[in-house]
């Protein structure tokens, strides 16, 4: 894609009339172009439309027509969440037709430098977190993307004094072409949106489009415990700088003492930077860190070597690191009751990312998980179940998935609950259920290892439910 003023009085569909879509439109109409928005949802589903048609963008509501792509169009921007499978997706693949997303119609307008996190878990966590250390160090940064903010809004407003701070997924990162950061993260990579991207290999590829297009001034922020992140580095040009809990670096920012993977200890560890000539900084002891978890040591060591990236020197992070209490959804502590711990942990949407908070917590738990079946069968969490889990409260799509699992980690306690008409009433179930079969000292912990979808309309929607539910036990 190229910037977009060279698309002035050419045809361009958006599809997709979500916040990142409505904003994009205005972008392309705001540039010159004849911009065509459709969304598949009838139109009183879409309360954005007449805000965009008083600008006299054309929007199509209620399904997509036929002739909506054609050798015309000069450019199509999708919806992240639009499958490429979806029939106007293909007919632009079929012609020949550019297809990108939000982002890269952003990247062409952003005055500041970007800052790009994506990963298979703690995207949220890191974002949030490197936000904050670099508006502690004053460089005034501007948190937007995947988080909240669309990417098109926030740099609009962005200037070369801005830092703009960005969560990315995969879905977005697939539909980059000339994308750039200044600073790229990859935090991990764990299998999962297989349902979108068909295999790992397209999955692995769309997160790697973020080091695609960086060179020398830029850095790419890896972590050196995953596989396949390193497996990307031949490919990368720009800096290195990694990042790791269980191994010293020569550069980078790492534990030390390194952890070891399956081993318990108290030993005490601090999170120190190698710089490139080998000196060494202090940057917190781990035990300081303000959110439990080895997996958010790992994205705290990830935030500090792109801060540092970013110029704030390290000896200046300590307090943003013990002063985070983490963000809504993510390992987020309810409350207590009867002796009992509540967390939240919703936006646990895969296996991989249920298995780090089972083994970030130190008390017995009951689990509830389950929710849209995406073809897992989620046995990577028997280890953690037999570990550290005492019951199980299954729901959603995969709740005889879940059960069986548990079975097979050894778990007697385990319920299936089960209402498919009112979801909210089967999360509230499931909580009661919860609270039963927990006693004084033990943890209630909702970390589905799925999706929402199949009974919510976000993670968000479902987290907020279970603490509602726990507050009203």
């Amino acid at each position: 894609m190229k910037h977009p003023e060279s698309y002035r009085d050419q045809e361009v569909v958006v599809l997709g009339l979500a916040k990142s879509g409505v904003q994009v439109a205005k972008v392309m109409h705001a540039y010159g172009a004849k911009v065509t928005v459709n969304d598949q949802k009838d139109r009183d589903q879409c309360p954005e439309a007449g805000e965009l048609e008083a600008l006299g963008i054309t929007v199509i509501c209620g399904g997509h027509p036929a002739d909506l792509v054609h050798p015309g169009i000069s450019l199509l921007v999708k919806n992240p969440g639009i499958p490429y499978k979806v029939g106007p997706v293909q007919k632009a693949l079929e012609l020949g037709i550019e297809i990108v997303t939000e982002v890269e119609v952003a990247y062409h307008i952003c005055s500041a430098p970007i800052i790009g996190i994506t990963g298979s878990n703690g995207k949220t966590t890191t974002t949030t977190w490197v936000g904050n250390m670099l508006e502690e160090a004053g460089l005034r940064p501007i948190v937007a993307g995947n988080i909240g903010t669309p990417l098109c809004e926030a740099a609009q407003h962005a200037d070369s004094g801005n830092w703009m701070v960005t969560e990315l997924s995969s879905f977005q990162l697939k539909g980059t072409k000339a994308f750039r950061p200044r600073i790229g993260c990859l935090l991990n990579v764990a299998e999962t949106h297989l349902d979108y991207h068909g295999d790992m290999e397209d999955y692995v590829a769309s997160k790697a489009k973020m080091f695609a297009n960086q060179g020398e001034g830029d850095t790419a922020v890896l972590n050196w415990d995953d596989s396949t992140c390193r497996e990307l580095v031949p490919y990368i040009k720009a800096k290195l700088l990694p990042f790791s809990i269980s191994e010293e670096l020569a550069e980078g920012v790492y534990v030390s003492p390194p952890f070891i993977q399956g081993a318990e200890d108290d030993l005490p560890r601090k999170i120190v930077y190698r710089d490139e000539h080998g000196r060494l900084t202090e940057i917190i002891p781990v035990e300081e860190v303000g959110i439990p978890g080895r997996f958010n040591v790992a994205n705290a060591a990830a935030a500090c070597a792109i801060a540092i990236a970013a110029g704030v020197p390290a000896n200046r992070l300590r307090g943003p690191l013990s002063s985070f209490r983490g963000v809504e959804h993510r390992l987020e502590y309810v409350k207590d009751l009867n002796g009992v711990a509540y967390y939240n942990n919703s936006k646990a949407t895969n296996s991989k990312a249920t298995m780090m908070a089972l083994t970030s917590l130190h008390r017995p738990i009951v689990l509830i998980a389950g929710g849209l079946d995406r073809g897992s069968d989620y046995m990577e969490l028997v280890p953690a179940l037999s570990e550290r889990v005492k019951a199980v409260i299954a729901l959603g799509e995969t709740a005889r998935k879940i059960a069986k699992v548990s079975e097979l980690a050894g778990l007697k306690h385990i319920v299936v609950v089960d209402n498919e008409d009112d979801a909210a009433g089967t999360l509230r179930a499931a909580v009661k259920e919860a609270a039963a079969a927990a006693e004084p000292g033990d943890i209630v912990l909702l970390s589905p290892a799925c999706a929402s979808w199949d009974m919510f309309a976000s993670y968000e929607e479902r987290g907020r439910i279970f603490k509602e539910a726990v507050h009203n036990l």
